[in-house]
């Protein structure tokens, strides 16, 4: 019989945190916890702890020790046997196509310089047993919540929708996956003990206006909304990851269909709903 691995996910009102709990669950042990320093103590009794929570100072300013929740974890975990999740972003790079782990840092933001700072800090602290993964956009449907400290591509898509627009994005791209696929690649980095640093994407170039056109699929006021075209000195940063490095450790099946259902699927969970 396999040993089930003792899992730890923070984060009890994320978008992330949720769909990873209501997945690993029927594969693993695993507990959701909110973020706190109560929560800390019990760091120590897992195989494999993930954060989902974030502060909004972490985002929104200079990085602060006190900011940093997975710094904080860290600091109250010794077993050394546990491995740690840190769940990064694509935005420490420099944006253009095919970028892989080794290209250009760029980070320009408080948010982007403080996830390059928790890495470092991180491979500092469990060089050989953590696992840092940069990710694209997750596309998924999550629950409105107020405590939402940050916005997905999704909440600025519904944003304009409310106010009867949508942006010609002309040939702009950018990198999206599926959050179904998302939570697999999470169990299967568990099952095979996987270690290090990699691109969590769908590896190709996802068209803006192709997307929106999934994401308003079962939207039935799509022809009256205002099509707004964006001024040609407008840099939408096109770019996408390389997902070849994490591709070579797994046998998911990355796929575009998967992400084209998961939009329509979303659009009708979106648009049946009274507030549209």
């Amino acid at each position: 019989m396999i040993k089930k691995n003792k899992i730890l996910i923070f984060g009890v009102n994320s978008f992330v945190g949720n769909n990873l709990y209501n997945f690993l669950k029927t594969r693993h042990i695993v507990t959701i916890k909110k973020y706190s320093k109560k929560n800390l103590r019990i760091v120590n009794d897992y195989d494999y702890i993930i954060n989902c929570s974030i502060s909004r100072n972490y985002i929104l300013k200079k990085y602060s020790k006190k900011n940093d929740f997975d710094l904080n974890i860290l600091n109250h975990l010794k077993n050394d046997n546990t491995k740690y999740i840190f769940l990064s972003s694509r935005k420490i790079y420099k944006p253009k196509s095919n970028i892989t782990e080794k290209s250009k840092i760029e980070c320009h933001n408080h948010y982007e310089k403080n996830k390059l700072i928790t890495e470092k800090r991180i491979l500092k602290i469990k060089p050989n047993s953590s696992i840092i993964l940069r990710i694209s956009n997750l596309i998924g449907y999550r629950k409105n919540n107020s405590n939402r400290v940050h916005k997905t591509y999704i909440d600025y898509f519904l944003e304009q929708i409310s106010k009867n627009i949508i942006i010609d994005n002309k040939k702009n791209f950018k990198d999206f996956l599926d959050i179904d696929t998302f939570v697999k690649i999470i169990d299967v980095i568990i099952k095979k003990k996987i270690v290090g640093t990699y691109n969590i994407s769908i590896g190709k170039k996802i068209f803006l206006n192709e997307l929106n056109n999934w994401l308003l699929f079962y939207y039935k006021k799509k022809n009256k909304l205002n099509l707004i075209k964006l001024p040609k000195a407008y840099n939408q940063k096109s770019f996408f990851l390389n997902n070849k490095k994490i591709k070579q450790k797994i046998d998911i099946k990355i796929s575009y269909l998967n992400l084209k259902k998961e939009c329509i699927k979303l659009s009708k969970r979106i648009f049946s709903s009274k507030n549209f």
